[in-house]
């Protein structure tokens, strides 16, 4: 059984500052199942984006871990919420993570292929 966006959310942002990040919730999306989009400052004017790893990624099993696919690398913040802005056009329930770290570490469970 897969956990909740909110609860997994919480024990990420504990994770980040475990590892000595920062990290906040930029948006609040829906507490049961908003997908979870992350960005990594890396304190240079630069930024990575993390989203939902798309469906081809798991196999023909309903997936019960989160795993997440770099959709911008060390792109600007003005790319970067513009992205955001048309996922959020297109689900009005997303979470958006935020972490500073000037190593760019994710934290994240990572797709394959």
């Amino acid at each position: 059984m897969r956990v909740t966006s909110g609860l997994w959310v919480a024990a990420y942002i504990r994770r980040a500052f475990v590892e000595g990040a920062f990290a906040a919730v930029v948006r609040r999306g829906s507490e049961e199942a908003g997908a979870i989009f992350v960005v990594v400052d890396w304190l240079d004017g630069t930024v990575d984006l993390y989203g939902p790893a798309p469906q081809t990624a798991f196999d023909d099993s309903k997936p019960t871990d989160r795993l997440f696919s770099r959709i911008g690398e060390r792109i600007d913040r003005l790319a970067m919420q513009e992205r955001i802005a048309s996922e959020t056009r297109f689900d009005s329930d997303i979470w958006v993570v935020e972490i500073e770290d000037r190593q760019g570490r994710s934290f994240l469970e990572m797709a394959t292929g």
